[in-house]
């Protein structure tokens, strides 16, 4: 008794391999983020209390900081077009 094969097997069609879907954003790195923003706010704001004369130099520095923000926001909005 003898079988015949088939020389090229039969395959269902290959797709392409489509990358994973990464989320938007790791909720670990958001939660982080969340994290150490509460804490440099908690941080200013007990040394604007303890120290008042320390508050004019920590407005200056979170107006810089809160433009270096906003630009780098805008900046990786673009990029992810």
């Amino acid at each position: 008794m003898s079988t015949a094969t088939d020389p090229q097997p039969q395959t269902p069609q290959q797709q392409p391999p489509r990358p994973p879907q990464q989320p938007a954003t790791d909720p670990l790195l958001t939660l982080c983020l969340v994290i150490v923003g509460v804490l440099v706010l908690a941080t200013a704001g007990y040394l604007c209390v303890a120290h008042p004369s320390l508050t004019g130099p920590i407005a200056t520095v979170a107006t810089v900081a809160g433009a270096l923000a906003a630009a780098v926001g805008v900046a990786v909005a673009v990029r992810r077009r």
